[in-house]
């Protein structure tokens, strides 16, 4: 997906600058970012939802997922409160297909994912970065109003289950698509480690893609030369954004001290 909308960087200086841009905030006198943001270890990926890449039929089959997913899963792990926001949330943080895509509040998270893979540096990555207060003022009414009653800019379960209750309620409130962003819920120190949040499209079938390629003032990505990916890897390393912290547990604490004892 190159756009106009590409900033390739250079140096891990040029890095730093593209992925703050923007995030003066005049209102309080702050460096307060807007934007979200999402690595990928190959720039010509696209922003396909899980869900989609099951198959042709994935439109049809959302429904029956995330039901059996409920009535199986629902000892083991019953998210707090019964909503399909909740549900949707534990379903995508367990490797269900789903709509949703992961987003993080940090352009560090993101670069983590953008260089985590080792075997994939002869490729060049990339950070998308979608201002997620911008995206608010595309909303139905009825969404904008459930966040300025909160004063907030992005949705949490029990924000949206009072407004819309089920997945088909998101088409009812107008024709154009739109998209949502949705916290989850502190499910794991995971989703709390690496500052999470998802996103999801108002249709099952809408593509993100196409619809930031509509709204172009509302998105940038910043794209990392494959000649770049081991200093921004060393230097995240240094700063400790690595696996051990980003997913606690053995299983993080191996895959980091793989790559750090593999020498390029």
């Amino acid at each position: 997906m190159e756009t106009g909308n590409d900033i390739v960087v250079k140096s891990w200086l040029e890095l730093q600058e593209a992925l703050f841009k923007d995030s003066w905030d005049e209102r309080i006198s702050r460096f307060r970012s807007s934007y979200v943001y999402r690595g990928n270890w190959n720039k010509d990926f696209n922003l396909s939802t899980s869900l989609m890449r099951i198959g042709s039929q994935y439109d049809t089959l959302e429904p029956h997922l995330l039901r059996n997913f409920r009535k199986y899963a629902h000892n083991s792990a019953s998210p707090a409160g019964d909503s399909i926001w909740n549900w949707l949330a534990v379903a995508q943080h367990h490797g269900l297909p789903t709509r949703l895509l992961d987003w993080t509040y940090s352009p560090y998270v993101a670069l983590h994912f953008a260089t985590a893979d080792i075997s994939q540096y002869d490729q060049d990555a990339s950070v998308t970065c979608i201002n997620y207060v911008k995206t608010s003022q595309h909303l139905p009414e009825a969404l904008k109003k459930a966040l300025a009653d909160e004063g907030s800019n992005v949705f949490t379960p029990e924000m949206l289950e009072p407004v819309a209750p089920s997945l088909k309620s998101l088409q009812s409130f107008q024709q154009e698509d739109y998209v949502i962003f949705l916290e989850p819920p502190s499910l794991d120190q995971r989703i709390v480690h690496q500052y999470a949040l998802f996103s999801l499209m108002s249709s099952v079938k809408a593509e993100l893609n196409t619809w930031l390629r509509q709204h172009p003032d509302l998105y940038f990505r910043v794209i990392i030369p494959a000649s770049l990916k081991w200093e921004v890897r060393d230097k995240l390393d240094q700063a400790n954004i690595t696996e051990r912290v980003l997913f606690p547990g053995l299983s993080g604490l191996s895959q980091w001290l793989k790559r750090h004892y593999t020498h390029s």
